[in-house]
């Protein structure tokens, strides 16, 4: 524990990040690879292709709104462990985590029951067609049942993660996303399974990256450990990291309802190919976004930690460096995109209707993204630090307040309607990146005052 202290709190903050950072950036490339996987293969069916891809697209606000559990609970969890770590308090980071892990399995049988129930009304609401309802339904039967896999392994290794061990933390992933990448053209070709082979193959990778995960905190190598006094599930321990999960849960479950609100708009204005190329331009998203995250989540433990041990030089110069390397690469991917745009569609899908529309929604929709690192720098920089209220008021500004009224109230003011929804996605970017810039530079100015007043 000690040995972690000072890698935590000593090496140079470039070195460390970029010794947290690519390994979780890594693993956020590779958890792409999982989650958009079976979109490609899908999308390349020789019958029906283009219908299959939409279908499990239209799954996509219910796989979001699970997800929203894990970071609601236990990613959250996982900065108050880092900071307690900073303090020197690892009894209490292992009772976040124990009390975080427990509780996450009892929300997960919870889900997985409502899924099994409700799953199939919801999919007609979240933009299913009569087309498209047969596919969505065959894979979200199967996915429910996966559910507690897919929780304990996003959740649970963020703990990984904070304890500065990335490279586990990236092997959780690889090791899901081999099996499903090896997993899914045996389901959906070989053995014709189609749409359900492609769930199949997701919850068994699923599985085998939560027995990773688990076996992992449970051991003896572990720098926290799962230990059986600590499961006992405490107001006082979950409530707080609940307190701080509640803006990233706002943010994933924005997602799902976002999703549902473009589904259904596009579903009235251009019918099932413009849904279909929603599902392709939130793929793309996932690949713009998701390496930003990944070195969001590498930066965490070194400000988390940093922050409860009162190191205000290295806290400043962690985030001068995120918001730098955010920024650069937004910068590059959504030029890429927007340049390029053919390029990406053509991952997803051969079918030329399909391919020519969505090229064009691409340029549309991922018109903000040049200037989004900015956005994902100060976020995430607000969790590191603990500051729940923040997070939560740029995770309701961004969602709420700015995309979702759009998508509904810019294609009143253009001739083309269904670009007019994905145009409601940069102009909400632009404005939400401005906003969170002007609260981060006032919030954080005083959370190191407050540093260096208990340092004085």
């Amino acid at each position: 524990m000690e040995k972690n202290k000072e890698f935590l709190g000593t090496m140079p903050i470039g070195k460390l990040l970029w010794k947290l950072a690519i390994p979780t950036v890594i693993a956020q490339l590779v958890n792409m690879l999982y989650n958009i996987v079976d979109r490609i293969y899908l999308g390349h069916l020789p019958v029906d292709g283009s219908l299959a891809l939409t279908g499990v697209g239209v799954c996509t606000p219910i796989i979001l709104f699970v997800s929203a559990f894990a970071a609601l609970i236990c990613s959250s969890g996982a900065p108050r462990a880092s900071i307690f770590m900073g303090e020197g308090d690892y009894d209490k980071a292992e009772q976040t985590m124990g009390n975080c892990f427990s509780l996450q399995i009892v929300v997960s049988v919870l889900l997985t029951v409502l899924l099994m129930i409700f799953s199939d009304d919801l999919l007609w609401v979240f933009g299913a067609s009569e087309n498209t309802i047969g596919y969505a339904t065959q894979y979200m039967n199967i996915y429910a049942l996966g559910t507690i896999f897919v929780q304990l392994t996003l959740g649970m290794n963020a703990y990984i993660t904070a304890q500065g061990n990335a490279k586990m933390a990236m092997l959780t992933v690889v090791i899901g996303a081999v099996c499903n990448i090896a997993l899914d053209p045996i389901f959906i070709f070989a053995l014709d399974m189609g749409v359900a082979g492609a769930a199949l193959a997701t919850i068994l990778s699923q599985g085998v990256s939560c027995i990773w995960v688990i076996s992992l905190l449970f051991g003896k190598s572990s720098t926290l450990r799962l230990k059986k006094q600590y499961l006992q599930v405490k107001g006082k321990i979950v409530l707080p990291c609940i307190a701080l999960g509640t803006a990233t849960f706002i943010m994933q479950v924005s997602e799902s309802v976002i999703s549902v609100a473009f589904n259904s708009s596009l579903l009235k204005y251009g019918g099932d190919v413009a849904v279909g190329a929603m599902t392709i331009l939130t793929s793309v998203m996932q690949f713009a976004m998701l390496p930003m995250q990944g070195i969001g989540q590498g930066a965490q433990p070194i400000t988390s930690y940093n922050y409860g041990a009162k190191n205000v030089d290295r806290v400043k110069k962690t985030f001068r460096l995120l918001l730098l390397i955010c920024l650069s690469y937004s910068v590059l991917v959504g030029t890429a995109v927007l340049l390029f745009p053919k390029v990406f569609a053509g991952i997803f899908c051969s079918d030329a209707t399909l391919l020519d529309f969505t090229a064009k929604a691409l340029r549309v929709y991922m018109g903000g993204m040049v200037i989004f690192g900015i956005q994902i720098a100060c976020q995430m920089t607000f969790v590191s630090i603990g500051n729940a209220l923040c997070s939560i008021i740029v995770a309701v500004v961004r969602k709420f307040i700015l995309l979702l009224p759009l998508i509904y109230l810019v294609p009143r003011f253009v001739a083309d309607k269904t670009m007019g929804v994905y145009l409601a996605e940069p102009i909400a970017d632009v404005i939400a990146v401005t906003f969170t810039t002007i609260l981060f530079a006032v919030q954080f100015k005083k959370a190191i005052r407050s540093l260096q007043q208990c340092d004085g």
